[in-house]
C-alpha cells in the first residue's frame, strides 16, 4: 500500500494489524467519508491547478481546501 494512503487511512481511524503491517483493520471508528475526502484533497494538491483540473475536482466533489 502506498505510504501516503496508509497515512490517510490512519488519520481516518484505521489501525495496523498486529501480525501484518501491510494490512489495516477498520471498525466503527473508521471514518470512510473522511478517508475519501483526504484522498480527494491529495488529488487536488497533486494536480495543482494544471489546466483547471484542481478546480474541476473541487467543483465535482464539493471540496474546499
Amino acid at each position: 500500500m502506498n505510504q501516503r494512503i496508509q497515512q490517510l487511512a490512519l488519520e481516518s481511524g484505521a489501525w495496523h494489524q498486529v501480525y501484518d503491517q501491510k494490512r489495516f483493520m477498520v471498525d466503527s471508528n473508521f471514518d470512510v467519508e473522511r478517508f475519501a475526502e483526504l484522498i480527494v484533497r491529495e488529488c487536488i494538491n497533486a494536480t495543482g491547478n494544471c489546466a483547471g483540473t484542481g478546480d474541476m475536482i473541487k467543483e465535482h466533489f464539493g471540496v474546499e481546501l
